[in-house]
This record gives C-alpha cells, sequence and structure tokens, in this order.
C-alpha cells in the first residue's frame, strides 16, 4: 500500500520526535552524572535555575518561577536553598524596592561552567563515536530546535556565562 505524502512526512516526523525523545534520556542522565561528579548537593531543578541565571539575567523569582513551570512558593524554596548554599545571591532594584532579584554569585558561575564543561566533555565523547556524512547540516537542525525552544546559541551563552555575576556595586542593578 502506497502512503500519501502526508502519511510519509507524519511517519517521518514521528520517527524524529521518537529518536530526540530517547536522546533526552540520554541527556538527562549525563546532566545527573555532571551533577553528580561535583560535591556540591545541588538538583536538577537547582542547576536549571542558575542555568537560567546565565541565559537570562538576574530574574525575580516569579520570573525564575514562571520559565521553570513551577508556583511561586515552589521557586521560593529553591532560590532560599541556592542563596543557603552561597550560589546565588538576591538584589533589590531602586525602581522596584518590592521585588527581589535573584543573581548568580561567583560560586553559582564557576559551578555551572564546571558541570557545562564536564557536560560537554560526555557529548563529545558520544559524538566522537558516530559516523556522519553530513555534521553540518546535523549541527543546523540541532541549532534550529535550540532556536525553536528559545534557547541561546551555545557561543552566546557562555559569553553570558562570563558577565553572570551581579554585584551588590554594580550601578546598572540598583
Amino acid at each position: 500500500m502506497m502512503r500519501s505524502a502526508a502519511q510519509q512526512r507524519d511517519v517521518a516526523e514521528d520517527e524524529v520526535t521518537d529518536a530526540l525523545l530517547a536522546l533526552s534520556r540520554v541527556f538527562v542522565g549525563l546532566a545527573a552524572r555532571s551533577l553528580a561528579q561535583l560535591d556540591d548537593d545541588v538538583t536538577l531543578r537547582q542547576f536549571r535555575a542558575l542555568v537560567l541565571l546565565v541565559s537570562r539575567g538576574p530574574q525575580r523569582v516569579v520570573d525564575l518561577a514562571a520559565e521553570m513551570s513551577v508556583q511561586s512558593s515552589t521557586a521560593t524554596r529553591l532560590c532560599d536553598r541556592l542563596v543557603r548554599k552561597g550560589l546565588a545571591s538576591r538584589h533589590e532594584r531602586a525602581e522596584d524596592r518590592r521585588a527581589a532579584w535573584l543573581a548568580l554569585t561567583p560560586a553559582g558561575r564557576d559551578l555551572v561552567g564546571a558541570v557545562m564543561r564536564n557536560r560537554r566533555d560526555a557529548i563529545a565523547a558520544l559524538v566522537r563515536e558516530l559516523s556522519m556524512t553530513r555534521p553540518l547540516a546535523f549541527a543546523s537542525v540541532l541549532h534550529a530546535l535550540v532556536e525553536a525552544a528559545g534557547e541561546v546559541p551555545t557561543a552566546q551563552w557562555w559569553e553570558q556565562w562570563e558577565r553572570s555575576v551581579v554585584t551588590e556595586d554594580d550601578p546598572s542593578h540598583h
């Protein structure tokens, strides 16, 4: 039985979706292992918050909650733990003293950088095992997925990581 072009496209899309779902399981495992390599007691959810602080800059707790799809009270407890661990700090802004802003500390930035470097090494080891005929085309598709998800490209992410620590004496954050 011949399939229509639409049916063939649906089958192909299902195949890509299933492959990406399996790959997401691999990446969750890599994420957990890269965190476990550190001495710090940081959960995946806490790490996600730290990564968002790099990608999006300092955040109000309510905005972080929305970005992480959790209740504000859950985000508040998560932020309290990050502050207690010295990985994030709270700041007020002159234009809105009612809202506390969460920013990375140098220790938080260093932890995120170490985990990302460990994760990159693990992914690079997987890529070396592949035999790809068109690696740049594959990378282009992956970059398009990253963009569709609202994430920043890796080079831009590392640039933001470099300047992700906000200090009390930073005039742009008062």
